[in-house]
C-alpha cells in the first residue's frame, strides 16, 4: 500500500515539533515506531490535544509515547481499561498517574496487571499507592523478574539482613545490579536456587 508521504508523514512531524516535542524524540520514533508517523494528521492532532489535556510536559521523553497509545486506543478501548482498573482497586485519578508516569501501561494486559497486584499486596510491603508510584513495575516480567527478587528479599529481610526495597527499585536494578546487592553477599542465606533463577540469569 503506497502512502502518501507528503500528507501524513510531514504534517505529523510538523505537528509534534509544533507541540513541542524534540525534534531528537520524533527521529527516534520514525525509526522505532514508523506506523504511528503515518496515522491521519486529524487523528495525531486529537492525540495531541488530549495529551495537552492530561498536562504532559512536551519535552520529556514520556510525552511522545503518550500521544502513540491515545491514538492507537479507540474511546471503547480507553472506557474499558478505565472500568478494568476501577474493577482492581484503582481510581480514576490513580490511573491518570500511572499512563502521565508510564503511558505503555496501558498495552499491558489487564489479567497480567491484576497478577501482579496480587503478588505485591501479598508481600504486605506493598499497597496500591506503591503500584501507582512506579507503574512501571507492570510492564516487568513476573515469572523472570519480580517473583524471583520478591521471593529473595523475602529470605534476607526474614534474617534481618536487608530493609524492603522499594517497589521503584526492586523493578529498575538490572540484573548484575541486583545480584552484586542482594545475591552476591548472602550465597549462604538465598541459595543456589534463586542464584540460577532468570532474575539474576547472567550469573552463575
Amino acid at each position: 500500500m503506497c502512502v502518501d508521504l507528503n500528507k501524513t508523514l510531514m504534517p505529523n512531524v510538523e505537528l509534534l515539533k509544533n507541540f513541542g516535542i524534540p525534534v531528537e524524540h520524533i527521529i527516534c520514533f520514525l525509526f522505532s515506531f514508523p506506523r504511528f508517523l503515518l496515522i491521519k494528521p486529524d487523528t495525531m492532532r486529537k492525540s495531541i490535544d488530549k495529551a495537552k489535556e492530561m498536562g504532559f510536559c512536551p519535552s520529556s521523553k514520556i510525552c511522545i509515547y503518550a500521544v502513540r497509545v491515545i491514538a492507537f486506543t479507540s474511546k471503547g478501548t480507553w472506557e474499558v481499561k478505565l472500568q478494568s482498573f476501577r474493577d482492581m482497586g484503582f481510581s480514576d485519578s490513580d490511573t491518570l498517574t500511572m499512563f502521565k508516569r508510564f503511558p505503555t501501561v496501558f498495552y499491558v494486559s489487564m489479567k497480567k496487571i491484576d497478577k501482579l497486584k496480587q503478588l505485591l499486596l501479598a508481600t504486605g510491603k506493598f499497597s496500591i499507592s506503591s503500584i501507582v508510584d512506579s507503574p512501571a513495575s507492570l510492564g516487568c516480567s513476573i515469572e523472570n523478574r519480580l517473583d524471583p527478587r520478591l521471593r529473595i528479599l523475602g529470605i534476607l529481610e526474614s534474617k534481618n539482613l536487608i530493609k524492603w526495597p522499594s517497589l521503584g527499585t526492586i523493578s529498575a536494578l538490572t540484573d548484575n545490579k541486583f545480584f552484586e546487592k542482594f545475591v552476591k553477599p548472602y550465597p549462604n542465606e538465598v541459595g543456589k536456587l534463586f542464584v540460577t533463577k532468570s532474575c539474576i540469569r547472567d550469573k552463575k
